[in-house]
């Protein structure tokens, strides 16, 4: 799975559902014109949304405004999990609820996702089980019970914005599919030598506007991004039992040395132990 701008197909629906997505393996640093409603049980992982970065433990309820970069929130589980991942069409939220006096709190609910929102509220599990209730129902079912679940939603109090100011993403729509290209471009070049000037080049940016651009797109450095994908690459061969010499090798790296300490910054762990426990 490639790392991208990414593009979410609801086809002729509002919104559009993913039950028990894997990409724990994958860092997945993207964002979308879609606002994001995560569930995830069983686990405890890192949350990564815009500039705020926590743990969760057990489970975890998140709604994420529209374009607000983020990771993927499995991202290096290694414990089994469930997860349900609800995206709104912008369009849906920003025209359709906003018209309709009966839903203003719901409204109001999608307002304040431009800050990120976590729900610490003990109903977290029980708004969990009504999102995986929505794989089994019609399209008018999913709906209104989607309705239901955000009307629950937007009574909670016991939530955490994760923000002090609402997170506006400084990407244009024009400059998107630049960005893009350059995850793109990170995909299918992630395995040999890429320079900063040529990644720039490509972009038809100067060294120096390529580093400041992608730094305020992604809140990484560039090489730090192409690090972490690298590294994800790796943990991909790792566990089909290549070598950790191969696994640095074909992913990039010049120096074992150098991969192990990224891998282990990344990960909390050496190439070799995660090798070692996968196979």
């Amino acid at each position: 799975m490639k790392i991208q701008l990414e593009t979410i197909s609801s086809q002729n629906t509002s919104f559009s559902m993913m039950f028990n997505p894997r990409l724990s393996d994958l860092f997945y640093w993207h964002f979308h014109p879609e606002y994001e409603l995560v569930y995830i049980e069983g686990a405890k992982g890192t949350r990564h949304i815009g500039e705020h970065i926590s743990t969760y433990v057990e489970n975890d309820l998140v709604l994420i405004g529209s374009n607000i970069p983020h990771l993927n929130f499995d991202y290096g589980l290694k414990t089994d999990y469930r997860k349900v991942v609800v995206h709104f069409k912008k369009e849906f939220i920003e025209s359709h609820l906003n018209s309709v006096p009966e839903l203003g709190t719901i409204a109001q609910l999608f307002e304040q996702s431009k800050f990120g929102i976590a729900f610490n509220s003990g109903l977290k599990k029980e708004i969990g089980e009504k999102l995986f209730q929505l794989e089994n129902l019609n399209p008018f079912q999913q709906y209104v019970q989607l309705l239901d679940i955000l009307q629950l939603l937007s009574t909670i109090s016991d939530v955490e914005l994760l923000h002090d100011q609402a997170v506006i993403n400084k990407v244009s729509e024009r400059e998107q599919g630049r960005l893009r290209s350059i995850y793109v471009f990170v995909d299918e070049h992630y395995h040999r030598k890429i320079s900063l000037n040529e990644v720039a080049a490509n972009s038809n940016m100067s060294k120096e506007a390529f580093c400041r651009y992608f730094k305020k797109a992604s809140n990484y450095t560039f090489i730090e991004f192409l690090n972490r994908y690298r590294i994800s690459q790796s943990k991909n061969l790792l566990m089909s039992g290549k070598s950790v010499s191969d696994a640095c090798y074909q992913t990039g790296f010049e120096s074992l040395s150098y991969f192990s300490r990224t891998f282990k910054k990344v990960t909390g762990e050496t190439p070799k132990d995660f090798r070692k426990k996968y196979l």
